[in-house]
C-alpha cells in the first residue's frame, strides 16, 4: 500500500510538470499528439480534443509528445519540412516557453503547497532551545559547540541572526551550514553571549552538526505560525525560493566529500518516502497528513524544477538554452548537431540514474539487514 500511495503522489507531480508543457504548447499553437503519465507500453488511453491521453506501464516519468518533435530531432536532413503547428515549426521563443513551462509548473505547485501550509498551520513536537553537549553523553562524539565554548544548559537564541525558539529551529539552521562558520548567540545565566562555531559535516547526509542534543524534558506540542490569505501567498513564494537556495547549497556539499550514494535518492526511494510520509501523517490526523504530504511534494517539486532546468541535453533546460540562442541570434541548430548532443545527454542522464539506483539499492539493502 505504501508503494501504491507513493506512486500516485509521484504521478501527480509528473502530471503537473507535463501539464505545464501541454498548456504552453497549446498557447503557442503547437499540436499535442499524446500526453502520458508513466513511460513504456501504454496501458490505457483515450483520445480527447486531438490529444491521446495515456497511462503507461512504468510509473516513473511521463511525456507530452508534440507534433513533429521527434521527426526533426531524429532526422539528419536539414531540409525537413516543418509545419506551422509542429514543435519546430513555431518561433524559437515559443519553444523556450514550452520548455520552461514544465519546471515552472513544479515551481508554482511548490509555492501553492507552502501557501496552503502557511494558511492552515500545523502542530509539531519539539524540545526547547536549551542544549546539552553531545560529548558529555556520548564521549566518542565530537562537539564543535564544546570547542567553541558553549556549555550544557545554554539556550541558543540566535544562529546567523535568525531567531531560534526551539530545537527544531536549531537543527534546521545548523543542517544547511555543514563545514562552515556560524555565529551563535546563547543565553547563559541571564546574559547573552556570542560565539563562532565551525560546524562538522555529516558525510552521509550532507548536513551540518555542532555536537549538541536536546533536553527531552522540554519536548512539547508547538504551533507553527499561521498566516492570513495574502501573507500566506507571499510566504509560499518566499519559502520556495528559500528551498531553491538550500538545494543549491546541497548540491555544492557534494563537492565536500559527501557520500553521493547516501545523499542522492532514486525513484524507488522517493516513492517509498512519499508513501511512508502519507501513511505516518494521516495516522496522526487528516490535517497532519495533508501538511506532511504537501511538504514532501513541495520539496520534490523544487528538485524537479532545478533538475529539469539544468542545461543538459534531453532535459528542459537544454531546450530552453538552445531555443533562446536561436531566438537571439536568428540561427537554427541543425538536426545533426542536436542528434549528436542528444546522445551525450542520454549517456549523462543514464549515469545519474544508475548512481541514484545504486543509492536506492544500498538503502533498501540496509533496511533488510536491520530487519534481520
Amino acid at each position: 500500500m505504501t508503494i501504491i500511495i507513493g506512486i500516485l503522489l509521484l504521478g501527480i507531480l509528473v502530471f503537473i510538470h507535463e501539464l505545464g508543457h501541454f498548456a504552453a504548447a497549446k498557447f503557442s499553437g503547437v499540436e499535442v499528439e499524446a500526453f502520458s503519465i508513466g513511460m513504456g507500453p501504454v496501458l490505457l488511453h483515450k483520445e480527447w480534443h486531438g490529444t491521446d491521453w495515456r497511462i503507461s506501464l512504468l510509473p516513473f516519468g511521463g511525456y507530452c509528445a508534440m507534433k513533429g518533435e521527434k521527426d526533426f530531432e531524429e532526422s539528419f536532413d536539414t531540409s525537413i519540412v516543418l509545419e506551422k503547428d509542429s514543435f519546430y515549426g513555431v518561433k524559437a521563443i515559443f519553444r523556450a516557453i514550452i520548455g520552461f513551462a514544465g519546471p515552472f509548473a513544479n515551481f508554482l505547485f511548490a509555492s501553492f503547497s507552502f501557501f496552503v501550509i502557511a494558511l492552515v498551520g500545523y502542530t509539531y513536537y519539539s524540545a526547547g532551545n536549551k542544549i546539552q553537549l553531545a560529548n558529555e553523553i556520548y564521549p566518542e562524539l565530537h562537539s564543535a559547540a564544546a570547542d567553541a565554548g558553549l556549555l550544557t544548559g545554554d539556550k541558543i537564541i540566535k544562529i546567523n541572526n535568525k531567531e531560534i525558539s526551539d530545537f527544531s529551529d536549531l537543527y534546521s539552521e545548523v543542517a544547511v551550514h555543514g563545514d562552515e562558520d556560524i555565529s551563535v548567540i546563547v543565553e547563559r545565566n541571564g546574559e547573552n553571549l556570542s560565539f563562532t562555531i565551525h560546524t562538522d559535516l555529516n558525510k552521509k547526509t550532507g548536513e551540518g552538526k555542532i555536537g549538541v542534543v536536546s533536553d527531552p524534558a522540554t519536548v512539547e506540542a508547538r504551533e507553527a505560525k499561521r498566516y492570513s490569505f495574502f501573507p500566506a501567498i507571499a510566504h509560499g513564494f518566499s519559502e520556495t525560493f528559500r528551498i531553491i537556495h538550500l538545494s543549491f547549497k546541497g548540491i555544492a556539499s557534494l563537492f565536500k566529500g559527501v557520500d553521493v550514494k547516501e545523499s542522492v535518492a532514486g525513484p524507488a526511494r522517493i516513492t517509498k518516502m512519499m508513501g511512508d510520509t502519507a501513511k505516518t501523517g494521516f495516522s496522526a490526523g487528516f490535517k497532519s497528513g495533508i501538511v506532511s504530504v504537501l511538504q514532501l511534494m513541495a520539496l520534490i517539486s523544487v528538485s524537479l524544477f532545478i533538475m529539469n532546468l539544468l542545461p543538459v541535453p534531453i532535459l528542459d533546460g537544454f531546450l530552453v538554452l538552445i531555443s533562446l540562442i536561436e531566438a537571439i541570434f536568428g540561427v537554427r541548430v541543425s538536426p545533426k548537431v542536436r542528434n549528436i548532443v542528444q546522445y551525450i545527454g542520454i549517456a549523462f542522464i543514464a549515469f545519474l540514474f544508475l548512481l541514484a539506483m545504486t543509492g536506492d539499492f544500498h538503502y533498501f539493502a540496509g533496511l533488510l539487514n536491520v530487519k534481520k
